[in-house]
């Protein structure tokens, strides 16, 4: 028997319906001295990826099956130790072969000096990297990057850069092959730019530990490190303390939920499936608060009903929550919202909130503000008195404690402000003529997604060729670091923006209502905060900056220039920060959660 040029890697996770389509091309090509293994990496209904394969007898096709899903680097890995050939092509199950694929393929690589061989597509991929299942290459020793050293939608990291070598890599010319495009794409829940993001992975594909993470999109997230000092922490539980389900997604500072379990209660995590990347989900990566199967969970909570549901954050878990509320009614329940009515109103969910906001046992909104709007939206429907105020995105306290760094303008002599996050209501004009009046910019954490959020790409080409010793742009930086590197510059962006609802509570808007996410983090590296003002108007973070003497207010480019020269010179702002920053941590206000809890437990 002649011994097979080619091993086709077929890696495959809950896509069976899309495996015929991918077989048949396989079966059909014109060269047939292949072999191939199919990797089943988890699939929750692995009986269907075994019937296709059943269906289809051809000795040359194997299956391997992983109970659980170990990642595309340890399935491709398993299907090169399953295989021999000197010649290694991949065919994801979602993907098709045309029937000269394989023989395209092979003819690129009859030149010894080519390492790797890629198809065209029908369409562009949109990757700055090629696709599985338009390569093949020489087999070498190198071995695809698994989960814990890295997740990323980028190959090239993961392993086409170390297969090539010193080779070439070639074009065939051809379009050879189809790269489906679809939801459920394991670039798609990598990359921001499709809805995806870590945590959207992390939900899709069940993993149980902390990631590092990386996308082509934006920046890299090591978990690992991250959350290692609360991963090895101990949190006994205290004989009175409460069994806590904590339902929904924790959107940015997961962590604070721990500020429960260092008082002695025991968390549990029901999450929603159709959260976006950046809203956190279990299995949460700094560990000690174990899931609900999210397939049986109505079983769990009955066979062991918690003391109090505490459901959140954001718009997007509104009907995960609500879902929760209606199956469980007589468990004593906190709605803890944040952003945004608004938003829930456009996707047609203000029934689903308004149901969740009425009809809990206590619900807690971000603002005073924020309470305010919903106790008018629903007047006759909810008790005022069981809305309270917390702001749910607050960040653990630990990240204060780190070394402060020295100010660039101490070196300098010129302003630097920081933006954290998409750089909201900024554009072209507005940075350019900032660097006209000597005031740096800084951009962290851009990424490219879909709307507001990736509005900066528009404009940020333009700004660096106009002003290109005035505007830098960094990576995102994480909690970890929020105060060493924040604690360089003068002062921190909030959104800038107009309101305009003069004073009626009818007329705000998400921003007049929002206590933004970065106002907490800024303020943990002791900045006073640029805040554009809107006398006359009702916005809830100019009421909580005048409070607590944190903002700088500016209407101008030329009012921002003169308050960061005024901070420079006395730096009052900066120590109202430092005094205030302990109140806008989660610990702070930890305490009188659980009285809350307490007072609704039955």
């Amino acid at each position: 028997m002649t011994a097979p040029r080619v091993a086709v890697l077929v890696p495959v996770h809950d896509q069976a319906a899309y495996l015929p389509r991918a077989l048949d091309g396989l079966l059909s090509q014109q060269v047939a001295d292949w072999e191939a293994v199919v990797v089943d990496d988890g699939s929750r209904d692995p009986d269907a990826v075994a019937a296709v394969l059943a269906g289809l007898p051809d000795d040359r096709i194997r299956l391997r099956h992983h109970p659980g899903n170990r990642g595309l680097g340890a399935a491709l890995n398993a299907g090169l130790d399953a295989t021999t050939a000197p010649v290694v092509a991949y065919l994801p199950a979602d993907d098709v072969w045309f029937a000269d694929h394989l023989a395209s393929l092979l003819g690129a690589l009859a030149d010894p000096a080519v390492a790797l061989a890629r198809s065209g597509l029908p369409e562009p991929a949109g990757t700055p990297y090629a696709q599985l299942v338009q390569v093949a290459h020489r087999r070498t020793g190198a071995r695809w990057t698994e989960r814990a050293e890295l997740e990323s939608d980028d190959l090239d990291r993961l392993y086409w850069a170390r297969v090539t070598g010193p080779g070439r890599v070639v074009d065939t010319g051809r379009v050879t092959c189809s790269w489906t495009r679809h939801p459920r794409q394991r670039s798609r829940a990598i990359r921001e730019s499709s809805d995806g993001g870590l945590n959207v992975f992390r939900s899709r594909y069940r993993v149980s530990g902390p990631l590092r993470f990386a996308t082509t999109d934006g920046g890299e997230t090591d978990e690992v490190a991250r959350y290692a000092r609360f991963r090895e922490a101990a949190y006994p539980r205290s004989p009175d303390g409460l069994d806590v389900l904590v339902v929904g997604e924790l959107a940015f500072n997961p962590e604070r939920v721990l500020a429960l379990a260092e008082r002695g209660h025991r968390l549990t995590g029901l999450w929603t499936a159709d959260g976006l990347g950046d809203a956190t989900v279990g299995p949460l990566p700094f560990g000690h608060v174990p899931d609900l199967d999210r397939d049986g969970w109505q079983e769990a909570v009955r066979a062991r009903p918690p003391d109090v549901v505490w459901a959140q954050l954001n718009w997007r878990a509104v009907p995960f929550a609500h879902a929760v509320r209606t199956a469980c009614p007589d468990l004593p329940f906190v709605w803890h919202f944040k952003e945004a009515p608004q938003r829930s109103i456009v996707r047609g969910e203000w029934p689903l909130l308004a149901d969740l906001v009425s009809g809990a046992d206590a619900c807690l909104l971000a603002t005073e503000e924020e309470r305010d709007w919903f106790a008018a939206a629903l007047r006759g429907r909810v008790d005022r008195a069981r809305l309270g105020v917390l702001d749910g995105d607050l960040p653990k306290r630990e990240w204060l404690d780190a070394p402060r760094s020295p100010r660039l303008s101490d070196a300098d002599g010129e302003s630097h402000a920081v933006v954290v996050g998409r750089p909201s209501g900024f554009d072209a004009h507005w940075v350019v003529e900032l660097a006209r009046r000597g005031v740096h910019t800084h951009l962290y954490g851009q990424v490219r997604a879909p709307g507001p959020k990736g509005s900066w790409a528009a404009w940020l080409d333009a700004a660096l060729a106009a002003a290109p010793a005035h505007v830098h742009v960094h990576p995102a930086v994480g909690p970890e670091d929020w105060v060493p590197e924040l604690s360089r510059y003068d002062a921190g962006w909030l959104h800038r923006f107009t309101s305009t609802n003069c004073g009626e509570l009818a007329r705000a808007t998400w921003d007049d209502l929002n206590s933004p996410a970065r106002l907490p983090v800024l303020l943990a590296a002791g900045l006073p905060l640029l805040q554009q003002a809107n006398p006359g108007s009702l916005v809830s973070v100019e009421r909580v900056l005048r409070a607590d003497g944190t903002g700088l207010f500016y209407r101008t480019a030329d009012d921002v220039a003169a308050v960061l020269a005024g901070e420079r010179a006395g730096r009052r702002g900066a120590r109202a920060a430092l005094a205030a920053r302990e109140r806008h941590t989660f610990d702070a206000h930890a305490d009188r959660l659980v009285e809350l809890f307490r007072s609704i437990a039955r």
